[in-house]
């Protein structure tokens, strides 16, 4: 079995949208939130490596996303090896629907 390699020019794309219309993310965030929408990471491991970034690094910026109250929700986390679950929160979900809307 072959794996796909997920959309580079999509990921960094809506990375990019999302930084855009929240001012307050965090390349990484917008990053996390991304890749959740595009069904390429959901958890904080796999995230992890496919970008090759430390994942204390992301384990910080969820935990700073979870913080908002409204931009992610941690969902499960592995207590033995820290990898953590997450989905948009409802404020994400606003701004995820948002990318769906025609530009003018």
């Amino acid at each position: 079995m072959t794996r796909t390699e997920p959309d580079a020019e999509a990921f960094v794309d809506t990375t990019e949208r999302l930084m855009r219309l929240e001012s307050r993310l965090s390349p990484l965030q917008a990053g996390l939130l991304a890749a959740h929408h595009l069904g390429i990471a959901r958890d904080s491991r796999s995230f992890s490596r496919l970008l090759d970034i430390e994942h204390a690094l992301v384990l910080r910026e969820i935990t700073a996303l979870e913080e908002t109250g409204e931009l992610l929700s941690v969902t499960k986390r592995d207590p033995r090896t820290m990898r953590t679950f997450y989905e948009p929160g409802a404020g994400a979900v606003r701004l995820l629907a948002a990318l769906d809307t025609p530009h003018d």
